[in-house]
């Protein structure tokens, strides 16, 4: 059962407390890094085998395949796809930004272009779970920022296909290739290449704790987006809530995983009892309740506070992932929300509708994390580059002041670099 703890007697420690099952994976990752780096393709149908039981003679998605996916898929969830990807698409194309440039009166330019990455590795959970969501959210950006390039991996079940939800996304929102590999594996594919598949600039998309491992380590060989940690989801509420609506969104992320976090911060001890009583009611309904039930009863909690008032202040020290508003005028507490990787304003906007199809984007930072990370984007596919121009006379100006910066820092060939142009004229 839920816990409700007393913000203003509770040891505070007890807010912030989190059950986290640790699984060092850490040297099982390294070893399967270093078998797909030395053996490239032979290693991921080794472990292709071994771990999702499915012998691949192939890795890669032929287009019939992605062919026949439509004909096994349902036409009104392609269509709802599609409704997805055109939302996320209008959100996303306001992220695009340009470059500039400086013209100083003295000659001098300076400017920065925008460029898209050349080549984007998605990884995409597979096995018992399809999230065609996840394909949605991750490529479309990176589609919009002008990647050349955008491969995607995920596992292959035990008849070697891939599930036709997840095929159709990827051909909704652009992915380039597909492969049928998943795990650290996969991973280890898109950083270091191999005689299949072309290393990338950068890996994004989610997956267990073995791929989470894996990004970590070849972190520096390639970009990654996030270490993401488990779904989060925090509710700030007034008197006025429905309890059985409250109660289904705490539910709608304590779904995910026996580590997820739900929690609601309200200012009425009445409504939180009520919410601990439902819960009880809805977890039992839930195909997926014993994971419910664990992330319930060991990350769950009702604080209640004073006012609303403490209640962002304590949601803002939280900084959650997703953060519902559910008051009667949400806008009004907007301004003051610091910290939270996704807000949703008001009573009748839970967070499945971020998750699928509002537009706004569902990776989002976790684990506190949102105090300096943000959602995923458009700029998560782009970099930049700065170029520099001075006339002959723009130099002379400032010939004198670069020696000088240079010779404190003990860097003679750097002051150098300019005396010689001022005494080979």
């Amino acid at each position: 059962m839920i816990k409700i703890l007393d913000y203003q007697t509770v040891d505070k420690r007890q807010i912030f407390a989190r059950v986290e099952k640790v699984n060092s994976v850490t040297n099982t990752v390294t070893e399967i890094l270093d078998s797909v780096k030395s053996q490239g393709d032979k290693a991921l149908k080794y472990f292709a085998e071994k771990f999702d039981g499915v012998i691949l003679d192939e890795l890669k998605v032929t287009e019939e395949e992605i062919d026949k996916a439509f004909t096994l898929s349902d036409p009104e969830f392609v269509e709802v796809l599609e409704t997805a990807r055109d939302n996320i698409k209008e959100f996303h194309e306001k992220q695009m930004r340009e470059g500039f440039q400086i013209q100083r009166k003295d000659g001098v330019v300076l400017g920065q272009k925008v460029l898209p990455m050349e080549r984007i590795g998605l990884y995409v959970p597979g096995g018992t779970a399809s999230y065609p969501s996840t394909v949605l959210m991750n490529a479309i950006p990176a589609k919009i920022a002008g990647v050349k390039e955008l491969v995607m991996v995920t596992p292959a079940k035990k008849d070697g296909q891939v599930s036709p939800e997840i095929l159709v996304s990827a051909k909704i929102a652009g992915v380039d290739t597909i492969y049928k590999i998943g795990g650290a594996q996969a991973v280890g594919a898109l950083a270091y290449g191999t005689e299949s598949i072309k290393k990338v600039d950068k890996i994004v998309g989610p997956g267990n704790a073995y791929v989470a491992e894996a990004k970590r380590q070849v972190f520096g060989k390639v970009a990654i987006d996030m270490i993401a940690g488990p779904s989060e989801i925090l509710i700030v509420a007034d008197a006025n809530c429905s309890a059985v609506n409250l109660s289904a969104d705490l539910l709608s992320q304590a779904e995910h995983d026996k580590m997820a976090s739900a929690v609601l911060i309200t200012t009425d001890i009445d409504l939180a009892k009520k919410v601990q009583a439902e819960l009880e009611v809805q977890i039992e309904k839930l195909p997926r309740r014993e994971i419910a039930r664990a992330s319930i009863d060991d990350n769950g909690k009702i604080i209640v506070v004073k006012d609303i008032k403490t209640a962002i202040e304590l949601s803002n020290e939280i900084a959650p992932e997703h953060l519902e508003l559910c008051v009667d005028n949400p806008f009004e507490l907007l301004e003051e929300v610091k910290n939270a990787g996704s807000v949703f304003l008001g009573k009748n906007c839970p967070e499945a509708l971020g998750d699928y199809i509002a537009g706004t984007n569902h990776t989002l930072p976790t684990n506190g994390t949102a105090r300096f990370a943000s959602p995923l984007s458009v700029d998560d596919f782009i970099k930049k580059t700065q170029y520099i121009y001075y006339t002959e006379s723009a130099l002379d100006n400032v010939k004198e002041k670069v020696e000088l910066f240079a010779n404190k820092e003990g860097l003679f060939a750097h002051a150098n670099s300019v005396t010689v142009r001022k005494e080979n004229k």
